[in-house]
């Protein structure tokens, strides 16, 4: 039994960091999209815009990390492959998801989401990049 738990603690380890690693990256992707910098937009300035935007990135690439984990458990080099290669893919097609939604709208998207008051386009492409994201899930289960 001791055996078992330190095998599933050392698990967690591997996964947290791999999952970590994927929002980070999708940290970067969302400072990418975005003009200015996002930590400042976020922490500085307070902009709920930005912190909505980045909220859904975040919370999306959980839930395909999580995704890729719950179905491959069994074998953990499959589970891990699995959550690297679904997490890199996602963040892509979240950013392909943002490029879309910016072509579609009028003005910049990036800029939209800079604006100091509430605006409605970044809870539209939040809802983008969650969508994004589960979208990924489905492939993954």
């Amino acid at each position: 039994m001791l055996e078992n738990l330190l095998e599933g603690a050392g698990r967690s380890i591997v996964f947290g960091a791999v999952g970590i690693g994927l929002m980070a990256l999708g940290f970067v992707l969302v400072d990418l999209l975005t003009p200015g910098k996002l930590r400042d937009l976020i922490w500085v300035e307070k902009n709920p815009n930005a912190a909505t935007l980045l909220a859904a990135n975040q919370l999306g690439i959980a839930l395909i990390v999580f995704t890729a984990i719950f179905t491959s458990y069994e074998n953990f080099g499959e589970g891990l492959a699995s959550t690297a290669i679904f997490g890199v893919l996602g963040i892509g097609v979240m950013a392909l998801a943002f490029l879309v939604l910016d072509w579609m709208t009028p003005g910049k998207l990036g800029e939209v989401i800079c604006t100091p008051e509430r605006h409605p386009g970044a809870l539209v492409s939040a809802a983008s990049h969650f969508g994004a994201a589960l979208i990924v899930c489905a492939c993954i289960a």
